[in-house]
């Protein structure tokens, strides 16, 4: 019985596989909404002015970031929870990556969006009042202390000796 239960969990970890499909067919969907934000100021590109160029490109680094993000969990997660991936060569990288590592490059990227996000809405202070200025700057510093004590956690449970044995 208990084989069995055992193999039963261990097969599970497969349901994920759909998940991961599924994002990898929301990052399609979001490449098109990408392609139409692009093609959009590229048609514009003549009537903006600087601040409305910025905006655009920080709309543009903010897609690819969050695009970044999702290819990040998937791969990762994929490589963490479900299999290896046969092919070493392609993903060397991916040796570097567990759980806790994968748990601060999100939070790292979330800031980062945040941090866009912030840029656009001071670039656009007229349209936002104080006190919704004031909520999107305390979400953000929010995102960054959460980055910092996600990183600072996995940095004390990384400690050099921490697992190691007695002294023999």
């Amino acid at each position: 019985m208990e084989i069995f239960v055992e193999t039963v969990i261990l097969a599970s970890r497969w349901l994920l596989v759909a998940f991961y499909i599924g994002l990898g067919v929301a990052l399609a969907l979001y490449a098109i909404t990408f392609g139409i934000k692009l093609v959009d100021f590229a048609s514009h590109l003549f009537d903006l002015d600087e601040t409305e160029t910025i905006l655009k490109i920080l709309g543009l680094i903010d897609a690819a970031l969050i695009a970044s993000l999702v290819v990040m969990v998937i791969i990762s997660g994929y490589e963490n929870f479900v299999s290896r991936f046969d092919n070493e060569d392609d993903v060397h990288w991916l040796g570097q990556i567990d759980a806790g590592s994968l748990k601060i490059k999100v939070a790292s990227t979330i800031v980062a969006i945040s941090s866009i996000h912030l840029l656009q809405i001071f670039l656009n202070v007229p349209q936002y009042t104080d006190n919704q200025i004031m909520w999107y700057t305390v979400l953000h510093l929010t995102f960054i202390l959460s980055a910092l004590f996600l990183a600072l956690i996995d940095k004390i449970s990384k400690k050099p000796g921490k697992d190691r044995g007695p002294d023999l």
